[in-house]
């Protein structure tokens, strides 16, 4: 529960914020005053999710096997919209005050959160939407205490993301506008740091050449991601802090006794406004680091083993992989990929063999523990039946044939799967 906790938590968290943030931003009117294209960020959430939901299940069903063909155009797309986002917030105020005067300036910010909202959803919500797929192990039955764990610790992650965003919202009508709408710009410019990241990164895997300085600052971006996470949450002190001033500022008395209790009603949401904010950045920080260490464990893989390499054939004699664990092997593919595969042999006899990675958690690897082979990264263990079948958190499979003694790949399988460990 608590690894599907961690996993989903700091991956809905960003989007959740950032729908808060725009639909605060650019609220204005009710009924007939409200704009029409005010509807526009619900239709770019609806969007967005419907279409991370897609792309996820074409990942889940290899019918997609690189993801960077879909994101990088899909990253470059958020980062303009971050861009212009940015400056709708800047000048949001003005944006909303008499917007009848200047409609057409409205329904264009409106178009620009919608399509902002629709981008980092669609970036963000693949990966949380494929711990779906884990719930159940291979062999399974589908109702199991262990499924309804994974379950609950999905819903909890989601629904603390969508709590965490409502709680930074009430600080909206307590403290001054200009603390909130800097806690709105920090967060839009970390999220934009956060897209161009994810595409200097494709850059960099590509061979796009990279000076020395913007490649110490990718490398900074990408191991201190969860900083970066936390960041989103902690600029929220500015306007917590506000709104707790502006709270204790307020008179409790005033010249009636009908306004002196409008003002201790005041105080009172404003200092809870405040306190709830800090034990949401408080939970988000206890998630990010104490909640991801206690899921965390140091697993190195074993070593690859030695096997023959002739004239485009890998062979590997049965009685190498005959004692029913899990042997490794390593292949460098004519694009210089370094890839990894596995062979075991299975319960009945057949030997179970396939990349040292999967469709859902990529190049992360298995290692064997008590008897099951588990994968690295979702630590979901692998039902030995099933290893040489497509699907799930399975080894990918791969063509190979067994006979006199021995198992033969072709290098040639082997070299078409390499997009797989890049």
């Amino acid at each position: 529960m608590l690894e599907q906790f961690v996993a989903v938590m700091p991956g809905t968290l960003a989007p959740a914020l950032l729908v808060m943030c725009l639909s605060v931003m650019l609220a204005v009117g009710e009924g007939r005053d409200k704009p029409a294209s005010a509807h526009w960020r619900l239709i770019g959430l609806i969007v967005g999710l419907i279409a991370a939901i897609v792309f996820a299940s074409l990942r889940a069903s290899a019918v997609i096997n690189q993801r960077t063909f879909v994101n990088y155009p899909v990253l470059w797309c958020a980062i303009i919209a971050d861009i212009l986002a940015i400056i709708v917030v800047v000048f949001a105020r003005r944006i909303t005050t008499n917007w009848q005067r200047h409609k057409a300036i409205m329904h264009i910010a409106n178009a620009i959160a919608a399509i902002d909202i629709a981008l980092t959803l669609f970036y963000a919500l693949p990966d949380v939407i494929l711990q779906l797929t884990i719930w159940v192990e291979p062999g399974d039955p589908i109702f199991t205490s262990d499924m309804l764990l994974r379950a609950l610790g999905f819903a909890l992650g989601l629904a603390m993301s969508i709590i965490v965003a409502a709680i930074f919202r009430t600080l909206r009508s307590t403290a001054v506008r200009a603390s909130f709408t800097a806690a709105v710009l920090a967060v839009m410019v970390i999220l934009f740091i956060q897209h161009l990241t994810g595409v200097m990164q494709i850059l960099q895997a590509h061979g796009f050449p990279m000076g020395h300085t913007a490649f110490v600052a990718l490398a900074w971006s990408i191991n201190h991601n969860s900083w970066m996470i936390m960041a989103q949450a902690f600029v929220f002190l500015i306007p917590a802090v506000a709104s707790a001033v502006a709270g204790f500022r307020m008179p409790l008395t005033g010249a009636n006794e009908a306004i002196g209790r409008k003002h201790k009603a005041f105080r009172r949401r404003a200092v809870a406004s405040a306190v709830w904010s800090l034990v949401a950045m408080i939970g988000v920080t206890l998630t990010l680091t104490v909640g991801v260490a206690a899921t965390q464990q140091t697993i190195t893989l074993s070593p690859p083993e030695a096997y023959s390499l002739k004239d485009g054939v890998a062979t590997i004699p049965f009685s190498q992989v005959e004692d029913g664990h899990l042997h490794r092997f390593e292949y460098k593919a004519k694009d210089g990929t370094v890839m990894r595969f596995i062979i075991i042999k299975k319960n009945g006899g057949a030997y179970g063999i396939g990349l040292d990675a999967c469709e859902n958690c990529g190049d992360a690897g298995y290692y064997e523990k008590d008897g099951k082979i588990i994968c690295k990264k979702c630590e979901v263990a692998i039902n030995l039946a099933t290893i040489g079948f497509k699907g799930g958190c399975n080894p990918i499979p791969f063509p190979y044939k067994t006979g006199n003694g021995k198992i033969t790949i072709q290098t040639t399988d082997l070299d078409a799967l390499s997009a797989h460990f890049q």
